[in-house]
């Protein structure tokens, strides 16, 4: 790919260390920037986990789940990035694009060059059309840039994802113990993979991302800093069952999270997932944070109820637009 609005667009189906190191740098300038992750967590893990470029290239060893497309400046400097999951696009169809441009290079014609090669790879018109479901690009906190352009290229708004967010010293947290029969405990690593997986799978059978995690995936982010299995509680019934779980995270700057929330759905509608909701609430605040954080899909009426009634207020939203 060549030359267009004075940058220098280039496909790759993997990175070396050097330029992974580079990508990362851009994203953690534009977060700074912005307020917000320009990309989800799994392009950074994913991001971690490259291979050579010179292994990359051999289609049996290449990671099949990701491209990239990386714009420089005429002196060679990064300057935009976009990471394009695949990974459904040989079931579904559909290509899941998240990218960054750097605060210093925006409305230069990074972001444009970028939306077009995206488009160009999903085999879709620059011009305005109907959503076809091919191409989802992310824009982590609704950003102004990115409104511009979904505009400019007719671009639909089949998802928002909310990021909800309470302080936790106040309100006060409310009492929920678990129901007749069920206790809770924290994760064991190297014993719970199993369970948790399968729990989380019928769970989130309905979502693009969560409802495939696998329990490579799941021991991958037990290496990651921030993970702490006394904030990963299991709630199990008499017979040691597990039944559901509440998976907390603590960001850097100390802001927790409620990470995931998965309760198989047959122990549904007995107050479990509230009860989990709280024991990692308690614990997060317990443990010296301040506030506490969440996303949540902005259709799904029930759950944005059920973190209002436990304070939490919406602050800011995901947008994925599509065509």
């Amino acid at each position: 790919m060549g030359t267009v609005y004075g940058v220098q667009l280039t496909w790759r189906n993997g990175l070396d260390g050097s330029e992974a190191s580079e990508v990362m740098r851009l994203l953690d300038t534009t977060e700074a920037a912005d307020g917000v992750a320009p990309v989800g967590e799994h392009v950074i893990l994913r991001l971690k986990a490259h291979r050579d470029l010179s292994e990359q290239i051999e289609p049996v060893q290449a990671d099949v789940r990701s491209e990239h497309f990386v714009v420089r400046d005429a002196g060679g400097t990064l300057i935009a990035y976009a990471h394009l999951d695949t990974e459904h696009e040989d079931a579904a169809g559909q290509l899941v694009a998240e990218l960054a441009v750097h605060p210093e290079h925006r409305r230069q014609g990074a972001g444009t060059r970028l939306v077009e090669a995206l488009l160009e790879r999903a085999q879709l018109s620059a011009e305005p059309a109907e959503d076809s479901g091919r191409l989802r690009i992310w824009s982590h906190g609704e950003h102004p840039g990115a409104l511009r352009l979904a505009e400019r290229y007719g671009m639909h708004r089949p998802r928002e994802l909310w990021r909800m967010g309470r302080e936790l010293a106040e309100p006060e947290l409310p009492e929920a113990d678990p129901p007749e029969g069920v206790s809770i405990r924290t994760f064991s690593p190297g014993e719970d993979e199993a369970a948790v997986v399968a729990v989380n799978h019928k769970a989130f059978s309905w979502h693009p991302e969560q409802g495939g995690m696998t329990e490579e995936e799941l021991r991958t982010k037990e290496g990651e800093d921030w993970f702490d299995p006394a904030g990963f509680f299991l709630a199990v019934d008499e017979r040691a069952q597990l039944l559901g779980f509440h998976w907390t995270k603590v960001h850097p700057d100390g802001t927790g999270e409620v990470y995931v929330v998965g309760v198989d759905p047959d122990a549904q509608g007995g107050g479990l997932g509230r009860s989990l909701t709280v024991a990692g609430l308690r614990h997060l605040r317990d443990t010296g944070r301040s506030r506490v954080m969440l996303y949540v899909e902005a259709d799904n009426v029930p759950a944005v109820r059920v973190y209002q009634r436990l304070g939490f207020g919406k602050w800011d939203t995901d947008v994925q637009f599509g065509r």
